[in-house]
């Protein structure tokens, strides 16, 4: 299967959301939230993205994670992960309980494409107050892609991961998941990068967008918003430019980034520490793009 197929499979089985110009979401990807390790690239952005995730929380936006945001390759165990960033599972875990929590799969934590996988890892946890396990993410299902349906306007935003473009890690994501566990992640602490990852491999990522590019404009230049390569991206709304959004990652040198869409808008922002003049921390949000009315992208 070529990875123009992958990607219609993905939009074809894909969960659909019906939304209207009131409804507000906040698209992140690329989280890889790991165990604090020398080796967890989120450990750095970690209060910088609990922060960003309660405002949306306390905002009433819907949270959409597009992928990788669990990093399964270099851990082995979900429990290190669960105790290294409690404070931020028990934060999903309260949007998840208003229903305003939508996952999809990425090739770092592509075990969650199966249900018995994400039911024995996130269903419960082990609550050391109350001596038992507890409910964490009961029932919760993890796609391989969302479509956004405007019921007024009748525009559809296609979300995925975008490893579908990517051979190796999607057919052979497990041959990448080994060598990531042995070999590459030791050499982190040497300042070796990983070349199985687009985000670090230029020619690779370059690859990757072309790939997606051309399921777009084969598909009508449909919006699609995707992740993995860690390339922000947001198009201007013009004549013969191809809809195709990224949303960067949550692993960006001491900043996230991710996309916003609100009352019919769309956005790239940027949270990240800036110090006042009198030298106290604040995180602060800044709009990289936009916000561009929706309405301007058009499909054919």
């Amino acid at each position: 299967m070529s990875s123009q197929d992958r990607l219609t499979r993905a939009y074809q089985q894909a969960k659909r959301i019906q939304f209207t110009n009131s409804d507000k979401f906040i698209l992140f990807s690329d989280c890889h939230r790991g165990d604090s390790s020398f080796a967890d690239d989120f450990a750095n952005n970690r209060n910088i993205y609990f922060h960003a995730v309660n405002y949306y929380f306390n905002y009433g936006y819907q949270y959409i994670e597009l992928g990788d945001g669990d990093e399964l390759w270099e851990n082995l165990f979900f429990k290190d992960i669960f105790e290294a960033n409690k404070n931020v599972y028990l934060l999903l875990q309260k949007i998840f309980n208003a229903g305003k929590l939508h996952m999809i799969y990425g090739n770092h934590d592509m075990v969650y494409r199966n249900p018995n996988v994400t039911k024995k890892l996130l269903s419960e946890y082990f609550d050391p107050k109350e001596g038992k396990n507890v409910p964490l993410f009961p029932g919760i299902q993890f796609h391989e892609g969302i479509v956004l349906e405007n019921t007024e306007t009748k525009q559809e935003l296609f979300l995925t991961h975008g490893h579908q473009a990517d051979f190796m890690n999607y057919v052979g994501w497990k041959i990448n998941r080994f060598l990531v566990r042995v070999l590459w992640k030791p050499l982190q602490v040497w300042g070796i990068k990983d070349p199985t990852s687009p985000a670090k491999n230029y020619v690779e990522l370059i690859k990757v967008e072309r790939r997606i590019k051309k399921w777009i404009a084969d598909n009508g230049n449909k919006i699609t918003i995707t992740g993995h390569t860690h390339r922000p991206r947001f198009p201007k709304p013009q004549d013969n430019a191809l809809n195709y959004f990224n949303d960067g990652s949550c692993v960006h040198p001491r900043s996230i980034t991710g996309i916003e869409i609100e009352n019919g808008t769309i956005a790239l922002i940027k949270w990240y520490i800036d110090t006042k003049e009198d030298g106290v921390l604040q995180i602060v949000k800044e709009y990289l793009e936009g916000p561009v009315d929706l309405s301007l992208y058009q499909s054919q």
